[in-house]
């Protein structure tokens, strides 16, 4: 009788799996570098006194957060190059996760700059700080470190989200296990060691952000 779990068959597909494995890592570090950048900027340009910038930025934040990921990837890899943009499947998907982050990302660091005390900017602005100074010298390293979790939530979230770039032809993590069962009709293993690895990962990742919070805290506590 065949086992329900081939231990000799999960060893054999491992590097298979390994490979495939750092594809997604890849787009998810890379998408969240785009995220918490672009993020940022976000914020900035919705908080900006101008209306004729704040309303469009506040409309795209919003439109982007109201419409499916998944929609977003097809539109970018199948729409987007009919206006002579092309990119490669994986670099589309990783431009369709971070511009999607971004606008979660942009909202937490609004929320961690309006949570600065108002007396800060006050005192910024009897120092005769530019307001660019003011962001990135006085309200920036208040702001940032009580979001890190938010953020760290949102790298776990992204990295769960990268079996959606099967969608767009990329062979992730998700999809080369799919194609080991069709190749081998053996399912049980493969899609076994893909949630193994997933929970693993985030794990780690989860562990890393709390400690990052908690390097942040301290920092914050001797300044």
């Amino acid at each position: 009788m065949t086992p329900i779990f081939d231990w000799s068959f999960a060893l054999e597909i491992l590097p298979t799996l390994g490979f495939a494995l750092i594809v997604t890592i890849q787009a998810t570090l890379l998408g969240m570098l785009v995220a918490v950048t672009l993020g940022l900027v976000l914020a900035m340009l919705r908080r900006s006194r101008l209306r004729i910038v704040s309303l469009p930025v506040a409309f795209v934040i919003e439109f982007v957060r109201s419409t499916p990921l998944l929609v977003q990837m097809y539109f970018l890899f199948y729409v987007l190059p009919l206006s002579g943009v092309r990119m490669s499947p994986l670099a589309t998907g990783i431009v369709a996760l971070g511009l999607h982050y971004a606008t979660y990302c942009a909202e937490v660091y609004r929320a961690g700059i309006e949570a600065v005390p108002r007396g800060q900017w006050e005192a910024a602005t009897a120092l005769n700080l530019s307001r660019w100074r003011t962001a990135a010298d006085v309200v920036l390293p208040q702001a940032i470190p009580p979001v890190v979790p938010a953020l760290g939530n949102y790298l776990v979230a992204m990295f769960k989200d990268t079996p959606l770039l099967s969608a767009i032809t990329v062979v992730e993590l998700l999809q080369q296990s799919k194609m080991i069962g069709s190749a081998t009709f053996r399912y049980t293993e493969p899609l076994t060691l893909v949630g193994l690895l997933f929970l693993a990962l985030s794990l780690v990742a989860a562990w890393g952000v709390r400690g990052l919070e908690a390097r942040l805290q301290r920092y914050g506590g001797k300044r």
